[in-house]
């Protein structure tokens, strides 16, 4: 009989369940108020997906572009989202994010610079003006030694290797949470009066991903668990340049900086096919000829955006078009030159770390050679459902924040928009666990009996006799996810993806792990399965109900978007009898103000900030 009492337990007023930028934004706000905070990370401080984000941080500071406002990167991530957004989310991100970064800058933060010595901004895909703020193309490793270096002088306290099992709630309230120290296997209950989740996204889920073995979705999985809404999953981002070989790369990401910085797309015929495949939305503001896009990248205002510039879901389906149309690269994608469009000392001064890291892990130089690219899973534009303002979900005193969140991106996610996604919003995660921890300054009673059951359903795994193999369960469920649910989808593959997720369920059941519980990676993996088949499973549901091809969500049998489904959010919630819900709901409207932003032309709305600035003055 398990003794709770033996128990290692450990208590805060906040408890935020992972240590990337939005965990340690969130951290650092709590902090900054006085409330006792605790920080837990499922692998080492600084081991954040975070740091994959290389580009730039997307802010309107208009250091290089004047013309850049908030409304523009508001308007900006509404027609990369294709509308879908939560409109209050999108207009919060976009008014706070220079305000957010000038705020690192403030704590430490090294931004490369203009010539008269602001922070320097380069161009992504989707945004209209060089928006993003960078350190050549270590951006969000800047952003968490920033972050790390001003939480752990704030004294926050750091739990690190320890992996979340299940949360716990009183009195219909988030109590806490229940975790692993994955070194010696030993359990231990956090006690909390308010949780944030922001445990990053479940790109583990598929065979090809950008993602490392971190990202199994634990934040959707414990929410959804708890009770929690997750709405939009069926929005799952294939970046469109992910290395494709050598395998020893892999799925590694290839910056969206590279296109920022010139680079361009040729399939195996050596020709640009980016020009072929211009969305009517985007075509009045992408240059059609390579005469255009030249002027474009030597500095002409009055030139239109090149074409690989466009939104990532735009670009991934163009490179599988040209894959399937024969015209792809030797290992099934295409071409990434900037080889031909910048000298090798400005690729090396602005690409540092692609440039060495390829060098020594692929024996590929960028400065002289292509780069063999395609589509990989790289981000969760859906997450657990929360209220705009405050970051809390639909279970009172759980929050959560950054890629674990849905919203902010609708069907699709501007690139740079995820660091400054996790800078904004973890700020008002913390904000909203403050107020929530204010409110209720008694300590919810843990609930012993749920604490057993998460406990027990753990050590299940290692007292089997016989059972399946993890490492193979989730190597099936890779492949799975990969053919019936990847970038293109069907409802007959769909279909056929939940019936195989439905059967999986019962192989969970029967995992086996051997060995003892210290240092036991075969354990882990298994543990992880429930939240990558919950997160698998609510993809797959959600993407069989939306009829209709929007933003990262493509459906072949109902190709284009479908005005009235943009009417509605596709929601998963669990059903008493344990079973999985899907549902539409309707979304709320926007503001009348907001939607008149968003539906001006990019002309008309320059015309509007610029006489806006001139009132000013």
């Amino acid at each position: 009989m398990l003794d709770i009492s033996e128990i290692q337990t450990i208590e805060h007023d906040v408890i935020i369940v992972g240590a990337g930028g939005a965990g340690i934004r969130a951290a650092i706000e709590c902090s900054m108020r006085g409330i006792s905070t605790g920080l837990i990370c499922k692998s080492l401080l600084g081991k954040a997906h975070t740091v994959m984000a290389e580009g730039g941080v997307a802010a309107a500071l208009g250091n290089v572009d004047s013309r850049d406002h908030w409304k523009v990167h508001f308007r900006d991530t509404m027609r990369g989202g294709k509308f879908l957004n939560n409109w209050r989310m999108a207009e919060l991100h976009a008014k706070q994010a220079p305000d957010r970064v000038r705020e690192l800058e403030e704590w430490g933060a090294v931004f490369d610079r203009t010539g008269t010595g602001l922070i320097n901004q380069r161009n992504f895909g989707g945004h209209r003006y060089p928006r993003l703020a960078h350190v050549g193309d270590r951006t969000g490793l800047e952003i968490i030694r920033t972050l790390q270096d001003k939480g752990i002088h704030q004294g926050i306290e750091i739990y690190m290797e320890c992996s979340g099992l299940g949360l716990l709630k009183a009195e219909n309230r988030i109590s806490g949470m229940v975790g692993m120290w994955r070194d010696s296997g030993a359990f231990v209950v956090f006690k909390a009066k308010a949780v944030i989740l922001a445990t990053g996204g479940g790109g583990k889920c598929w065979e090809i991903t950008s993602n490392s073995w971190e990202y199994s979705g634990d934040g959707y999985g414990m929410a959804y668990e708890a009770g929690a809404e997750l709405i939009d999953m069926e929005f799952t981002q294939f970046h469109p340049t992910g290395m494709v070989w050598p395998p020893s790369v892999r799925g590694t990401l290839v910056t969206e900086g590279v296109r920022g910085e010139g680079g361009i797309l040729v399939n195996s015929e050596e020709k640009r096919f980016m020009f072929n495949n211009i969305p009517k939305r985007f075509a009045p503001e992408t240059a059609d000829t390579e005469e255009e896009a030249s002027r474009w990248l030597g500095g002409d205002k009055d030139a239109r955006r090149p074409p690989e510039l466009l939104t990532r879901d735009v670009v991934a389906r163009a490179i599988r078009k040209e894959v399937r149309a024969g015209r792809g690269s030797p290992h099934g994608g295409a071409f990434l030159d900037i080889a031909t469009r910048r000298n090798a000392e400005d690729i090396k001064r602005k690409l540092p770390s692609m440039y060495h890291q390829f060098k020594v892990l692929a024996e590929l130089d960028i400065t002289k050679e292509p780069m063999e690219v395609g589509p990989t899973l790289h981000y969760f534009m859906g997450g657990v459902s929360v209220d705009a303002d405050t970051q809390m979900t639909t279970v009172p005193g759980l929050f959560a924040c950054g890629e674990c969140s849905g919203g902010v991106h609708g069907a699709n996610r501007l690139g740079g928009n995820s660091l400054s996604d996790l800078l904004v919003f973890g700020k008002l995660a913390g904000e909203g666990a403050f107020k929530y921890v204010q409110s209720n300054e008694k300590m919810p009673v843990s609930n012993e009996e749920q604490i057993t059951i998460i406990i027990k359903n753990a050590t299940d795994i290692l007292n089997r006799e016989t059972g399946k193999n993890p490492f193979l369960l989730h190597e099936y469920l890779q492949k799975l996810m990969q053919n019936n649910v990847g970038i293109v989808r069907t409802g007959e593959l769909l279909t056929k993806g939940i019936n195989a997720l439905t059967k999986f369920w019962d192989d969970y059941k029967k995992v086996k792990a051997t060995g003892a519980s210290q240092f036991n990676p075969g354990w882990h993996e298994a543990i992880s399965l429930q939240n990558l088949l919950i997160t698998s499973e609510a993809v797959a549901r959600s993407a069989l109900m939306r009829e209709e091809s929007r933003g990262a969500h493509t459906r072949v049998d109902f190709p284009g978007e479908q005005g009235e489904w943009l009417k509605y959010n596709v929601v998963v919630n669990k059903n008493d009898d344990g079973s999985m819900d899907i549902k539409k709901v309707l979304r709320d409207e926007p503001s009348s103000e907001l939607k008149r932003i968003a539906d001006l032309s990019i002309e008309e709305l320059e015309s509007e900030v610029k006489v806006e600035r001139k009132r000013k003055k």
